[in-house]
């Protein structure tokens, strides 16, 4: 997708998204990256949206959602690696540690809400914010210090939703609870796909150039070590580009 116009770019996701007015300010969101390793071959976990979706309907996707600031309020077991947590603050404006910490809170809860999936460790958790209740239950207190930061996107002008994403990534064995069934129904399945498989998936643009991107880290890094290059795409002077934070 890089140096492509808008134009470009439009046409290329005409079937992801609704195009129109849309907020002129894109909304924070997260996204969560499972990694499965087995031998050198890396799995990813993926859901397809449904089908009524205004965004990205029947497209397969990684877990995630909205940012919601109160996330960062919900007590954690280990807090973001300092290397990751400067570039989720790196040329983000008004954000500071406590909206990287939300962020990459919001990823996780996501990651429960859509695929039933607890990261963290076992612990008691004390909390009144409703959306945690399922850490509560189950006894796990979320944990941010294996969390890394792979990419950011912001999408472009003259969609009905915009967001400014950040992909972010975990590893199956972060998982302290599996249950059997998400609690909600906003993924119709959910799949582990090599990523080779995952890019011939029925996926959006962008999430193909994060899979290549995210490919690129693993071979130069497979443990993914804290503080690695997070490219950054975006549109501008009509052109959508690609930075490195």
């Amino acid at each position: 997708m890089q140096g492509m116009t808008k134009a470009e770019v439009d046409k290329a996701e005409r079937n992801e998204s609704a195009l129109g007015d849309g907020p002129k300010r894109p909304r924070d969101a997260a996204t969560l990256i499972l990694l499965d390793r087995k031998g050198d071959d890396f799995r990813v976990l993926m859901g397809r949206r449904h089908a009524a979706h205004a965004f990205m309907p029947g497209k397969f996707v990684f877990p995630g959602g909205r940012t919601d600031p109160a996330d960062s309020r919900v007590p954690v077991a280990t807090g973001l690696h300092p290397e990751d947590e400067s570039k989720l603050i790196a040329r983000a404006g008004r954000t500071g540690s406590t909206r990287a910490r939300a962020i990459a809170l919001s990823a996780i809860r996501e990651t429960y809400e859509e695929a039933g999936l607890l990261i963290g460790r076992k612990g008691p958790l004390t909390t009144g914010k409703r959306d945690w209740q399922g850490f509560v239950e189950h006894g796990v207190q979320p944990s941010l210090e294996a969390v890394r930061f792979i990419a950011r996107a912001i999408t472009p002008p003259g969609r009905v939703r915009r967001f400014d994403t950040r992909f972010l990534a975990a590893w199956r064995d972060d998982v302290a609870v599996a249950l059997p069934n998400g609690p909600t129904n906003e993924l119709e399945e959910l799949v582990w796909l090599p990523l080779a498989e995952a890019r011939k998936a029925d996926i959006p643009t962008i999430t193909r150039t994060i899979l290549d991107e995210l490919e690129k880290r693993l071979s130069d890094d497979p443990l993914l070590r804290p503080g690695g290059a997070v490219p950054f795409y975006r549109m501008l002077h009509n052109r959508f580009v690609r930075d490195v934070l």
